[in-house]
């Protein structure tokens, strides 16, 4: 699909037609939908000042790509902690700042896409600065996870049994699409170390 990322001028590059553009796009689209679907919507200025008064959510998450995305932080405190009250105490306090960050990741890759605008087939390189590749790498890590999770990939075996499938499998595009992204966060992190 992609020419995957190169190093840049301190940051990273890559070219990416329409198609893949709009799927990632749609992707980080989709993310936002999924780190917001606990919070509502059409909160007001009294809904918002409250908020930064309240305390974050204590309970694991239900969806397993959420739980993916928001994970325990304790799972074995030895036998005299209690690993899921000390994990409830700690999401309390750390959560609602982990979505934060996690939409503004996936807010940046939406609008970089949008200014790169490919038309056609024709590709178009997406340059990159520092700041943005760490907002990118993050974005591309919670896609991954978020596909990961629907796949039921927990370790590079469980990918490879997937790259199996009989072609008529509903699951072929996804799987696809979590080897491509894989590519393009594995090529992002080379990018930026040797842009170090």
């Amino acid at each position: 699909m992609s020419r995957y990322f190169t190093a840049e001028d301190g940051g990273a590059a890559a070219s990416f037609d329409e198609l893949e553009a709009g799927l990632l796009r749609a992707y980080a689209e989709q993310m936002l939908e999924l780190i917001d679907a606990r919070e509502g919507t059409g909160a007001t200025a009294e809904d918002l000042i409250a908020s930064a008064f309240r305390e974050g959510p204590t309970e694991r998450p239900d969806d397993p790509a959420l739980a993916r995305l928001f994970p325990d932080a304790y799972t074995d405190l030895g036998p005299d902690g209690d690993a899921q009250a000390a994990s409830a105490e700690f999401r309390r306090y750390t959560e609602d700042d982990l979505r934060a960050r996690k939409r503004d990741d996936a807010q940046a890759v939406i609008r970089s896409l949008e200014a790169l605008a490919p038309e056609g087939r024709r590709r178009k390189t997406l340059r990159l600065k520092p700041d943005e590749c760490r907002q990118w790498l993050g974005a591309l890590n919670d896609l991954r996870l978020v596909l990961a999770s629907r796949l039921e990939i927990v370790d590079e075996e469980d990918f490879e049994a997937l790259m199996d499938l009989d072609d008529d499998d509903p699951r072929v595009p996804l799987v696809y699409s979590y080897g491509w992204l894989t590519t393009l966060q594995d090529t992002l992190v080379e990018a930026m170390m040797r842009s170090l």
